[in-house]
């Protein structure tokens, strides 16, 4: 790992500074919402736009980097990201902020997308995985610690976001002026999503539905906060229990995960999901339930997230592993991108409960599903992949790399089929 830190310390404190400023500008649109007076189905159309901007960004940023370089690109899509973030208090307006967080979900796909490939060309086989765990513990510090930000200034000034801005202008600085060289970028189709579900139907349809448990989450609870009244301190220690959750349950679920039936544990996990949910519908919403909720519903949703690409390299050859990676992906991004608007139904419909009850309904459905599907194959435990930690935010790269990584049985060697692709 001190390798790892003593090669990478430029791209790893690059990525920190830029969750801490997406962490921040998330969260707070949650807040500035309500205090600009839009109604909580405008802000889940807002929401939503950052999940349409990073699949669309998933896709399109590959052919970018290869007409115009790594560089360029990564310099581009750093400004746009910086003129957005200024741009939400300049122009309070829904339908503008919706523009503003497709154009911020795009920017910062391309930004992660980019970082990752020189993140994987610095490391060698060896440390690649150690890298991959030190990248991912940096972005759920980032994000955890942007919350603590919110309190520092008032939710209804100017300050904010321009802290924001500055914080995503100085990740740059390191990255750009680190001494490792833009890596080879050479894109891979993704496998298609029949093939994919043909090969793991659990896997497709837990990831499609774990994009919306994401998009609630983590899009959703400041709005929710902002709706039931919290105060800012409350709606960021809320937001950071679910961060913490899933940083800290991520090795004991990992774990667990190698040595039992996945399916039973994907089972296992959505049943607490489920009835964590209702009983944020049912208990009254202090600060002590809202952290409780919290921690277990990102121990939960994180580790589900990996818990799941790894059951779907059960079912894959290594040849596979990339075009699976973009696959699984899109299908999530799918899930997100309609997880807002459906949320804001909810809770136009019932109030703010609906939130809990979209969340619950999530987990039933994957709950009921892993268990018909443990009734239609026999467990497979031939060349048994392994588990790799993964964040919902992470880019393409870094799931293509643990994809690869994780189907690799324990007690062999790590050899990436190529360069970081897409």
């Amino acid at each position: 790992m001190l390798f790892v830190l003593r090669n990478s310390w430029a791209l790893l404190l690059g990525v920190m500074l830029l969750m801490l400023g997406n962490g921040l500008q998330g969260t707070l649109l949650g807040i500035r919402g309500k205090i600009e007076g839009f109604t909580a189905v405008e802000m889940s159309y807002v929401m939503s736009g950052y999940f349409v901007g990073f699949l669309f960004g998933s896709r399109m940023t590959p052919e970018m980097i290869r007409r115009v370089g790594h560089v360029r690109v990564f310099a581009a899509l750093g400004s746009v990201i910086s003129a957005a973030l200024i741009l939400y208090p300049v122009a309070p307006h829904w339908v503008v902020w919706t523009v503003l967080r497709i154009a911020i979900g795009f920017s910062f796909c391309g930004v992660y997308i980019t970082a990752e490939s020189w993140l994987n060309a610095s490391t060698t086989n060896e440390t690649r995985g150690q890298a991959l765990s030190a990248y991912m513990i940096m972005q759920m510090i980032g994000i955890i610690a942007a919350q603590a930000l919110l309190n520092f200034r008032d939710p209804g000034g100017f300050d904010l976001f321009v802290i924001s801005s500055v914080l995503v202008s100085l990740a740059f600085t390191p990255i750009l002026l680190s001494g490792s060289q833009a890596p080879a970028f050479e894109r891979i189709q993704p496998l298609s999503i029949k093939r994919l579900f043909v090969t793991s139907p659990l896997g497709c349809v837990g990831m499609f539905l774990m994009g919306g448990i994401f998009a609630a989450q983590f899009g959703m609870s400041a709005v929710w906060g902002s709706e039931v009244g919290l105060s800012v301190r409350n709606i960021s220690i809320f937001i950071g229990s679910i961060y913490v959750g899933g940083l800290v349950l991520q090795y004991p679920i990992g774990w667990a995960s190698d040595r039992m039936d996945r399916r039973q544990l994907i089972l296992g996990l959505a049943v607490v999901g489920a009835a964590v949910a209702f009983a944020g519908m049912a208990l009254p919403w202090t600060l002590g339930v809202l952290v409780g909720i919290g921690f277990i519903w990102g121990g939960i949703s994180n580790p589900l997230y990996s818990l799941l690409v790894a059951y779907v390299n059960d079912y894959l050859d290594g040849s596979e592993m990339a075009g699976a990676s973009a696959g699984l992906m899109f299908i999530n991004g799918l899930g997100a991108i309609g997880g807002p608007p459906v949320i804001g139904w909810f809770m136009g419909q019932s109030g703010p409960t609906g939130y809990f009850l979209f969340v619950a309904l999530l987990f039933v459905m994957m709950a009921l599903y892993s268990l018909w599907r443990m009734t239609r194959r026999a467990v497979h435990v031939e060349a048994r992949g392994r588990f790799r930690t993964l964040a919902p935010t992470a880019g393409a790269v870094a799931v293509e790399a643990a994809v690869e990584a994780a189907a690799v049985p324990e007690g062999e060697s790590y050899t990436p089929a190529g360069p970081a692709q897409s």
